[in-house]
């Protein structure tokens, strides 16, 4: 399985997994949406509009993975320095698989008709995918105080001591002083040199 390998070559990559413990509910949930739907929509009749659209979902997949080539997994993996994507339909939405995910939950029971199975099943994913953006949020924000953690330290200025947040000895950070570039933002002070 593609998601598989790709979760392998980013964890031998140096990656790490994030909300992990709400894995198996994701798994649940997404058999128990294809085995009802197998039970409940096997002689059904099809809604070809509906179908169209279910279609059209399956290219936008497409257009996500591509878009994300080895870095796709079905995991929440976050690999430390990797900047975010922003290609493809990453330009425009930060999700774009987790929309995909939930047009499709909600798509693939219409086109059998089945509108309380498509209700039922995108509410239990609302609230998975709820759980996991968070994490996924978490997971970036971390990571996104850790590089400006590691550009503190690598530089020369004190911002805390500067913006009076701190007195220039209690935090550590303050001994490793944060450099405001040429491009640093106008109508701030600039920050006091650390000796």
């Amino acid at each position: 399985m593609l998601a598989r390998r790709n979760t392998r070559r980013l964890l031998a990559q140096g990656a790490y997994e994030v909300g992990a413990g709400h894995y198996p509910i994701v798994v649940a949930l997404h058999a128990a949406w294809l085995g009802s739907l197998w039970l409940l929509a096997w002689d059904a009749p099809v809604d070809p509009s509906w179908l169209a659209v279910y279609i059209v979902l399956q290219a936008l997949r497409l257009w996500v993975l591509a878009s994300l080539g080895p870095r796709w997994p079905t995991r929440i993996i976050v690999l430390p320095g990797a900047p975010l994507a922003r290609r493809g339909p990453y330009r425009f939405v930060s999700h774009p698989n987790y929309v995909v995910v939930a047009a499709e939950i909600a798509g693939l029971p219409l086109v059998f008709g089945l509108v309380w199975h498509a209700a039922l099943f995108t509410l239990l994913n609302a609230a998975v995918l709820f759980i996991r953006i968070r994490a996924e949020g978490a997971a970036l924000a971390q990571q996104r105080a850790s590089a400006l953690t590691m550009g503190v330290r690598r530089s020369g200025w004190d911002l805390g001591a500067a913006w009076g947040l701190t007195d220039g000895r209690d935090d550590p950070l303050d001994r490793q002083p944060f450099r405001l570039g040429p491009g640093a933002p106008r109508g701030l002070d600039r920050p006091r040199r650390v000796a």
